[in-house]
């Protein structure tokens, strides 16, 4: 569904992502970790089209079909959906007005809205004083919405309390256990894989990939030494990919 292969990504003058090679299948679920500033939200920002955020190298694919110059709308219409951090308000439009905009049903917006508690939401102006965890319910309906093919969420259960946590990540895995989106979830504590079970994972650290392993042995060896590790990791799991993961942490 999602398959990267060399991507590299400019901001401006400067190179922030080298050589990030990986491939989601269908239904598979990926979790990338890795400290504040190693790169994380700019991978997503770049393949969802967002300006500023350059595929320079590399060829992007959803479902075979090359998206690097592809506009923003035309990749959302491919099927790729983001979950932004830090979503932006908009004044002027209110969450049901831009829900029926999107490709699903009265009913279906009737019963998401229902699920997240956003009833009380829907006749405001988007994120406009909404708190931490209205926020991020209110994004996640507006990507549920949109039955992607392609999930990208980018640290959803950042500045959410516990019982939000909870209440998004049981929709969201109704959704990927009914739906089978290529999902590829960015964290840095791992906590919301307490809710989603991913089947890999990968650390990024300074604009490259340097590790594949199994989601709760990433998590554990960065719970128990940080990230400092990671920099001397090269693991080779051949299981996680249906390629050989090399040395750089690109594929073969």
């Amino acid at each position: 569904m999602l398959e990267l292969e060399n991507i590299t990504v400019r901001v401006e003058e400067r190179i922030v992502l080298e050589n990030i090679s990986f491939r989601i299948r269908r239904g598979e679920v990926l979790a990338l970790f890795g400290p504040n500033g190693s790169g994380k939200s700019s991978l997503i920002k770049a393949l969802m089209g967002i300006s500023g955020y350059i595929l320079e190298k590399g060829r992007a694919y959803v479902e075979n079909e090359l998206i690097n110059n592809l506009k923003i709308e035309e990749r959302a219409q491919r099927g790729l959906g983001i979950m932004f951090q830090h979503p932006a308000s908009i004044p002027e439009v209110k969450l049901q007005q831009l829900a029926e905009r999107l490709n699903s049903s009265a009913s279906e917006i009737k019963k998401g809205i229902e699920r997240l508690n956003l009833g009380y939401l829907k006749e405001r102006s988007l994120n406009v004083d909404f708190s931490g965890g209205e926020m991020k319910r209110a994004e996640l309906f507006q990507l549920l919405m949109q039955k992607p093919k392609v999930l990208l969420l980018d640290e959803p259960a950042s500045g959410v309390d516990i019982e939000n946590i909870a209440l998004m990540s049981k929709v969201l895995a109704g959704f990927i256990e009914k739906q089978r989106p290529a999902t590829l979830i960015i964290t840095h504590t791992g906590y919301i894989l307490n809710y989603i079970k991913a089947q890999r994972a990968c650390v990024m650290l300074g604009g490259r990939i340097c590790c594949f392993d199994r989601p709760e042995k990433i998590l554990s060896d960065i719970t128990k030494y940080g990230y400092e590790k990671c920099k001397d990791c090269r693991c080779r799991v051949s299981t996680l990919s249906t390629r050989q993961v090399d040395k750089k942490g690109g594929v073969e």
